[in-house]
């Protein structure tokens, strides 16, 4: 998950401000960079500067982006070479063209400083950008003792290279994401809010995240319905009146709504796969597939102790199946072992049993996730601290890290 080697980028724009905008803010990023405005020279001047990454501005007289990208794409001497497109037009049509003319990319103007080079190299290293925005559950924490992973509930982002953006859950962490997206002045947001079940901690800031009020924004929330209440009525319901002074119909940003089962769909481009857990009500477990990639996100779920009268073989195989050879595994460790001896049927996990999926899993690394709120940062680190020496007794090659509110790795 390190950084590559700074690349060579060679700019294509017939406005020689956005030209002296990128190069100064790609340059500072530790790029190489080569411009020209003149787009009906610009192949052969990319022939001969032979750049990592190309990026170019759709709309230029004599030779617009997609016909330089599609020249650039029918040459084998720039095979493996980057394309992004940048644009003024901010429509879904025009993005999707470039794509199909073999773009990686797709950027829109006005140029956002604040994300602009993060967005580059996403694309250039092919990375997921993994944030935590929450890592407790049940409720969040406040205090001096938990300051070192933050204590809101559970909220996690992937950002991918061609700008798909994954939420995955609306605990209190949602609302530090929302304030996020604002200060960085995020415009015409699209995103997928994964719900893994309607539970206090995982719905209840949806209406605290700012950008759901702001208008060109657009969400979609799939979800564990539950039986017979959807996914739009389990959201709307929270917002109701008696509960909350704001509905659903105050939302500016288009939304919609989406009811999933255990099952595989595309999203995106994206592969996504479906698990029912085992947590009071439906509940469901993601995993995502992305270019060789896997991040399972599994919260909540109770893996029962092999001496219980509720342990299932079956279940933790198929639990083990799922999360198979995955990059990334974000799992409900909310106990320690002798903590959850009085936790049982809660519907959490503890150290021990996540320790052995990870492990017969043969997953990269574990990522501990949904802390009880009366754990304290120490209480954490020791859990930490037990996961390790588990996996250290099965010779286990897992790597275990202990997210923190804000952590965000490259994938």
């Amino acid at each position: 998950m390190g950084e590559k080697t700074k690349s060579k980028i060679f700019l294509v724009d017939d406005d020689s401000l956005s030209v002296k905008v990128m190069t100064t803010l790609l340059a500072e990023s530790g790029h190489q960079v080569e411009s020209t405005t003149d787009a009906a020279s610009a192949f052969d001047k990319i022939m001969e500067a032979r750049p990592d990454c190309n990026i170019c501005d759709l709309m230029m007289p004599e030779v617009d982006g997609l016909n330089l990208c599609k020249r650039v794409r029918e040459t084998a001497d720039l095979d493996g070479t980057r394309f992004i497109m940048v644009s003024a037009k901010a429509y879904e049509f025009d993005q999707k063209r470039a794509f199909e003319f073999g773009a990686d990319g797709y950027i829109r103007k006005p140029l956002n400083t604040e994300t602009f080079s993060d967005r580059v190299n996403r694309i250039l290293d092919d990375h997921i950008d993994m944030t935590f925005w929450g890592v407790r559950g049940t409720l969040p924490a406040s205090g001096e003792n938990t300051l070192k992973y933050g204590g809101n509930t559970s909220c996690v982002t992937l950002e991918f290279p061609r700008e798909q953006f994954f939420i995955f859950d609306g605990g209190s962490g949602i609302k530090n994401l929302g304030d996020s997206l604002m200060a960085q002045k995020r415009t015409r947001i699209r995103a997928r809010i994964f719900i893994s079940h309607p539970h206090w901690d995982h719905i209840n800031a949806i209406p605290f995240f700012a950008p759901l009020y702001v208008q060109g924004n657009e969400f979609e929330l799939p979800g564990a319905n539950q039986g017979d209440n959807t996914m739009r009525e389990l959201i709307s319901a929270q917002m109701d009146g008696v509960y909350f002074p704001i509905t659903l119909s105050e939302f500016a940003a288009r939304v919609y709504f989406r009811d999933l089962e255990e099952e595989s769909i595309e999203i995106d481009g994206i592969g996504i796969e479906t698990k029912l857990l085992s947590h009071p009500g439906k509940c469901l477990g993601y995993r995502i597939n992305y270019n060789g990639r896997s991040i399972c996100y599994i919260t909540d779920n109770e893996m029962f102790m092999e001496t219980s009268e509720f342990y299932s073989p079956h279940y933790e195989r198929k639990l083990a199946e799922f999360c198979a050879d995955a990059d990334c595994l974000i799992t409900d460790t909310t106990y320690t072992d002798e903590e959850y001896a009085t936790k049982v049927g809660w519907g959490h996990s503890c150290v021990g049993k996540v320790a052995d999926l990870a492990h017969a899993a043969n997953v990269k690394t574990l990522y501990l996730f949904h802390h009880d709120p009366d754990q304290d940062d120490a209480d954490i680190d020791n859990k930490f601290d037990l996961a390790k020496e588990y996996l250290s007794k099965k010779n286990s090659p897992v790597e275990v890290l202990s997210p923190r509110e804000g952590d965000r790795f490259k994938v």
